[in-house]
């Protein structure tokens, strides 16, 4: 187990948004669904395109994983490659657009080309905002119920994993919403006794950043490479340290060159048959010198471990490894000298090309 040290309070900022997560999850489950939802037949759709940028788009890789599962014509397509492709959307299509803002340049630029014969036959949205561009274009919207956020993606990623749980579940069925609310209450405060007391991975972080040339990388398969991707995304903009996210045995591909002393390897994973990339990875790298973390309910051989909850299901492991992350990047970036979660070029929405 990683040497930890306690987390400094009170929060501010990004740390702040972290530890509110526990209460917008709530704000979610307790927000009923819109009634529309209920007349959606997905198998009246030739195409279901899932798009968004970001975090918002990685957030569909457990919906996308659940449909091609079921035998339905899924594309996971970002807003900015369907803008450059427009042709991918048909007027039979079911376009499922999520953005935190609702204001997503790409996003926006694309809904903008999608009128009159263009327009697809459904456009589903997951937003915080009802009074948004995209929500505005489209039939049925989802509010996200996440709140304000200082910077960096939080609780609006909690929520929008938690909101398209819910619309997946209403749409493809498998439970009823009901018992999908009462899951991410359960959630919700298992999280909160969780961030009560975190300890920040002081010692990981100063290890890490102490290397001639540190460098991060985020290996998830099934639908825990969302934590991968998103993992990696949020420690550039939280801490402002190079990390890539990649996808199962991507890794091999190239960036396993990047192996040896000063790499930084978090694998996310279930611990279960669909991991079978992630234990032989783990051992690989850890004979480079490279540094291993599992990040999940068991730990891959000669890795560290960052524990996620054993029961609870594939959403209450993903929020566990998005909190184990966020506090690592306010380690990195307090280890670093920087303020966490504050940017320095971006901005909070994107909403330019």
């Amino acid at each position: 187990m990683t040497a930890q040290a306690p987390a400094s309070s009170p929060a501010v900022g990004y740390p702040a948004d972290i530890d509110a997560q526990p209460d917008a999850l709530l704000r979610q489950a307790d927000h009923p669904l819109p009634a529309a939802l209920t007349e959606i037949d997905l198998h009246a759709h030739e195409r279901l395109i899932l798009t968004g940028m970001g975090s918002s788009y990685y957030s569909f890789l457990p919906v996308a994983r659940a449909l091609t599962a079921a035998g339905l014509p899924v594309w996971r397509v970002d807003s900015g490659q369907l803008l450059d492709t427009p042709e991918l959307i048909t007027p039979n299509t079911l376009l499922w657009g999520t953005s935190q803002s609702g204001r997503s340049g790409e996003l926006v630029a694309l809904l903008d080309r999608l009128t009159g014969m263009a327009r697809p036959r459904t456009v589903l949205a997951t937003t915080d905002d009802p009074a948004s561009p995209l929500a505005d274009a489209a039939d049925v919207v989802v509010e996200l119920r996440s709140g304000p956020e200082a910077t960096v993606s939080t609780k609006s990623y909690l929520n929008t994993l938690a909101a398209h749980r819910r619309v997946l579940a209403a749409l493809h069925g498998g439970a009823d919403d009901e018992e999908v609310t009462d899951a991410l209450r359960g959630t919700a405060e298992r999280l909160r006794t969780w961030l009560a007391d975190p300890l920040l991975p002081t010692a990981l972080a100063e290890r890490a950043l102490s290397a001639a040339r540190p460098r991060f990388a985020y290996v998830g398969t099934g639908g825990d490479a969302s934590s991968a991707l998103t993992g990696a995304l949020i420690t550039k903009e939280a801490s402002q340290v190079a990390a890539e996210g990649y996808v199962g045995g991507a890794f091999r591909h190239g960036p396993l060159e990047l192996a040896g002393p000063g790499l930084t390897v978090l694998l996310f994973g279930s611990g279960g048959d669909q991991d079978a990339v992630l234990p032989g990875l783990a051992r690989d790298l850890a004979v480079t010198g490279s540094n291993v973390l599992t990040v999940g309910p068991r730990a891959y051989p000669r890795s560290e471990h960052l524990p996620t909850p054993v029961a609870g299901g594939t959403f209450e492991r993903l929020a566990f490894q998005m909190a184990h992350v966020q506090q690592l990047t306010v380690a990195l970036a307090r280890t670093a000298g920087q303020v966490p979660g504050e940017f320095r070029f971006g901005r909070k929405i994107t909403d330019i090309l």
